[in-house]
């Protein structure tokens, strides 16, 4: 039997290799299992259990800040944390003092939620923590402490608090000096228990991927091709960049409400915030703050606390007396130690009391370099104190960005992302010419961008400035609001005035470039509201002008209307090329115009208006939190009404996203966020719980963005395969095919065709067009003409007078017969609309003669009827033509035909 034989020759080189790096990760793993350290604890059944001393607390304390302004203490390490498992609170205290001596009272109180929690007042000699006692500037402060609490200490703390993202909670330090019984230092810690919706390195990392592809996917679909229109057309069609980061904006600039925010929403707000130029950087932010200089501006004017002034009602404030009043004596020290525990000779208490104590020293210098890192550092200058999430100062914190840095940080952020662009865009150009020289691309492909690149370059860079607009806006208004650095403050100015005057200017041109050759004129309009359904089954209204309603067949029922105007456009002598086929408009100006309805390709200008007031209330009226809110609601309200009436885009997934998402959550967050105002003292509870609805809207908003990014995606590469017979995948065909026919059909933009009218069933009928007499027998009897015209000639008729015979002889012998028998009616035998109304009107004179005289005329009927008759030129009665209605439905109709 043979071996087979293994060597390094037989072996893989890459499989080696992933073998040595497997073995040398699991050194630091060995390493730390030597140093971690593990305490013994009895948990709460009085069962044993071991755990490591380096775990995470169920509730610890994060960065903290000076709430003094004056404290005579500087302290560079508090935290403090909560241990479920074993019922301890813990907390370290570093620093150091130019007090000479002093003996000192400590008092430390937790908060969730706006309501107190925990809260101890203790000696610091009593509590063995000898670099306190008493203070001393010789001997650098390190206190430390393990404190066991009881089940009644913490149920003010509900469970959920555990576990709930972005626990709102502070932990307070007090220090108060002996000698004066006043406070001497004040320091303020946040709260966590480690959960948060603020993860801005993965979800913001994500959103700028999909951001990216946005880009991507517009610039393609912006280049390809040579046929301006068309390239128009398919360019609308894509998912809009400007779409992009609008969404984004607004769900991270909603944070610039000078409101009273609950902890998750800023949590949640940091993973936009690169979107608005919020990105921190040490280099950064050390050279804005050298350029800032001292004067940071004013934080409270914007709701926020800072770090380093005076909060004396941080926490509700403090009573002097009270402080005092709590346990000076020796038995403190038994209150902190043995708390709800039993007698002090229990041999129980005391062995816990030694665990305690030594794990007290074990804990006494940890830091993050052996294990322990569950505690923060101090706020940098113009932060507000931790805790404090007020106004857009409150925002920016999570981003370690100063209010009074704001506005040079997105502006410096700015300025990068226009020479990324630019860059970009030069570097394709180049790119394709180096790929063509190679022969590695066709020499036409992308020939008209290739040739037309700076236009493209200044399009991409006017368009990126379209798109920053409204932040632009608001970080120099709420530069000018907040009042800082004197040259900050004139860069803001320069900014506010390029920005205003320029975009404005250049929209004005634009509209003015376009309608040169016409005027406008005004007309009295009226607005309806329409009932109709959303999605096709939800019962909705709609405003719709008295105008377009008459462009339509069957309008819909209006619930309402109320006057208005409309202005048109009246085209000149010479009429103008259609916007989107007007290659020259296009060329210059399709970077504001291009993705807006064929009607509604001045909508940029009305969008820059809106914008502006938008920045006004954010920016402008900054510490003034119901003028912003209610201010916006109607702004928002308005602007939603007369977008989602206009539908300006033409794209469909672009109406969706900009006209009933956004506007939809832009109406619901301002009006969400009027309970934050401090004024209305709403439960802190109830606030996050709020905050948590806002979270899921815009989050809804977010998703939605997505989606429609990744449908963009493949839209724009069904765009960029227009030209090719093949396409891939082929089951993806017929998707292509409805996808074009859609852009030939919305790209006219014109109206839709009236539905049909429903017609009623046909019923079965019959029309009589003409009837003609034909010649009879009794046509050639002469004495039938006199008896024809008379149908009474089987009365008798009466003749009175004189020269009559005796009344005495019968009346027989005083009728004219004919050969017609007795009681019969002679009927003619054609009939004319004339002949009816001839009888009807001798019949009618008979009637009068009779009820004046009492007597029959000496006229007879036929006779009248002759007399009143009009004969025809051929001397025959005129033909009788009978008419029905289509439907079979109504009377015959006469009509006489020559």
């Amino acid at each position: 039997m043979s071996f087979p034989r293994f060597g390094f020759r037989d072996a893989s080189w890459p499989g080696v290799l992933v073998l040595v790096l497997s073995f040398m990760s699991l050194i630091p793993y060995s390493s730390a299992a030597q140093d971690t350290q593990v305490i013994e604890t009895t948990s709460n059944s009085g069962e044993t259990i071991y755990l490591l001393d380096n775990r995470r607390p169920s509730l610890y304390t994060a960065s903290f800040g000076d709430c003094l302004g004056s404290s005579l203490i500087n302290v560079t390490r508090f935290d403090a944390a909560y241990y479920k498992d074993n019922m301890t609170v813990l907390f370290h205290l570093e620093g150091n003092t130019a007090v000479k001596n002093e003996s000192l009272m400590m008092y430390i109180g937790v908060f969730a939620y706006g309501e107190a929690r925990f809260d101890l007042t203790f000696n610091p000699c009593d509590a063995n923590i000898a670099s306190l006692c008493p203070m001393n500037a010789s001997v650098p402060i390190e206190a430390n402490g393990i404190i066991p609490v009881a089940q009644s200490d913490v149920a003010g703390i509900p469970p959920i608090a555990l576990v709930i993202p972005d626990f709102e909670g502070q932990a307070i330090l007090r220090i108060f000096a002996n000698s004066t019984e006043s406070e001497v230092g004040c320091y303020s810690a946040v709260v966590t228990n480690g959960n948060t919706f603020s993860h801005p390195a993965a979800v913001g990392s994500v959103l700028g991927v999909f951001a990216f592809i946005a880009l991507v996917a517009s610039f393609a679909t912006a280049v390809y091709g040579n046929h301006v229109p068309t390239m128009r057309t398919h360019y609308a069609h894509s998912l809009s960049v400007f779409v992009v980061f609008s969404v984004l904006q607004h769900i991270f600039f909603t944070g610039a409400l000078s409101m009273n925010w609950p902890s998750v929403l800023p949590a949640f707000w940091s993973n936009f915030a690169w979107s608005a130029g919020m990105i921190y950087s040490d280099k950064m932010q050390n050279s804005i703050n050298q350029l800032i200089g001292s004067n940071r501006g004013n934080l409270s004017m914007v709701g926020a606390a800072s770090s380093g002034t005076n909060s004396n009602d941080l926490g509700g404030g403090y009573s002097i007396a009270s402080i005092y009043k709590k346990a000076v004596s020796s038995e403190l020290a038994t209150h902190i130690y043995h708390r709800d525990l039993m007698a002090a000779d229990d041999a129980d208490a005391l062995a816990k009391s030694n665990v305690l104590k030594r794990a007290l020293l074990r804990r006494t210098l940890v830091n993050s370099t052996n294990g322990y890192s569950w505690y923060g550092a101090p706020v940098k200058p113009g932060l507000p104190l931790p805790g404090n999430f007020s106004g857009f100062a409150g925002t920016l914190a999570d981003q370690n960005i100063p209010a009074s840095n704001a506005f040079m940080t997105g502006f410096l952020w700015f300025l990068i992302l226009v020479a990324i662009v630019i860059g970009l865009v030069i570097g394709m150009k180049w790119f394709l010419e180096g790929l063509s020289s190679m022969k590695l691309v066709r020499k036409d492909r992308l020939a008209y961008f290739r040739n037309h690149w700076l236009g493209f370059t200044g399009s991409a860079v006017l368009r990126t400035m379209f798109i920053g607009f409204f932040m632009m806006m608001f970080l120099t208004l709420f530069q000018f609001t907040f009042k800082g650095s004197v040259g900050v403050t004139a860069i803001a100015a320069i900014v506010f005035i390029i920005y205003l005057v320029g975009l404005f200017g250049i929209a004005g041109y634009a509209c003015f470039y376009r309608l040169r050759f016409g005027r406008y004129a005004s007309s009295p309009d009226r607005l309806h509201l329409e009932r109709t359904k959303a999605l096709g089954l939800i019962p909705w209204y709609r405003f719709r002008r008295e105008s377009q309603r008459s462009e339509k067949s069957l309008p819909k029922i209006s619930s309402g209307s109320l006057p208005w105007w409309r202005i048109h456009y009246v085209a000149g002598e010479v009429e103008p090329i259609p916007v989107h086929e007007d290659e020259e408009y296009i060329g210059k100006f399709g970077w504001l115009s291009a993705r807006f309805r064929r009607t509604r390709w001045w909508f940029f200008a009305a969008w820059l208006f809106y914008e502006f007031i938008r920045a006004c209330f954010f920016g402008g009226a900054a510490g003034h939190p119901l003028t912003q809110v209610f201010g916006l609601l109607i702004v928002e309200f308005v602007a939603l009404v007369i977008i989602v009436a206009m539908r300006p885009f033409e794209g469909a997934r672009l109406n969706a996203i900009m006209v009933y998402f956004l506007g939809f959550s832009k109406v619901a967050t301002v009006a969400l966020s009027a309970a934050f105002d401090p004024r209305f003292n709403l439960a802190r509870i109830s606030t996050t719980v709020i905050g948590v609805v806002i979270i899921v809207i815009q989050g809804i908003l977010a998703i939605v963005l997505l989606i429609a990014i990744i449908v963009g995606a493949i839209s724009s590469y069904m765009s960029l395969t227009r030209n090719r017979e093949g396409f891939r995948p082929r089951k993806w065909e017929p998707l292509r095919e409805k996808y074009f026919a859609h852009l030939a059909k919305a790209a006219p933009d014109a109206p839709s065709p009236p539905l049909p009218v429903a017609e009623d069933p046909k019923e079965p009928y019959f029309n009589v067009s003409t009837v003609r007499r034909c010649p009879k027998i009794e046509d050639e009897d002469a004495g039938l003409g006199a008896d024809v015209n008379d149908p009474t000639m089987s009365r008798v008729s009466v003749k009175s007078g004189a020269g009559r015979g005796s009344r005495a002889h019968s009346l027989r012998s005083q009728a004219s017969y004919t050969n017609v028998p007795f009681g019969a009616r002679v009927h003619r035998a054609s009939w004319n609309s004339r002949d009816v109304q001839a009888w009807h009107e001798a019949d009618q004179r008979r009637q009068d003669l009779i009820r004046q005289n009492g007597m029959v005329s000496s006229e007879t009927l036929p006779e009248t009827m002759q007399r009143s008759r009009v004969p025809s030129r051929s001397g025959t009665p005129l033909e009788v033509r009978k008419t029905r209605d289509v439907k079979g439905k109504g009377p015959a109709v006469d009509q006489e035909h020559p």
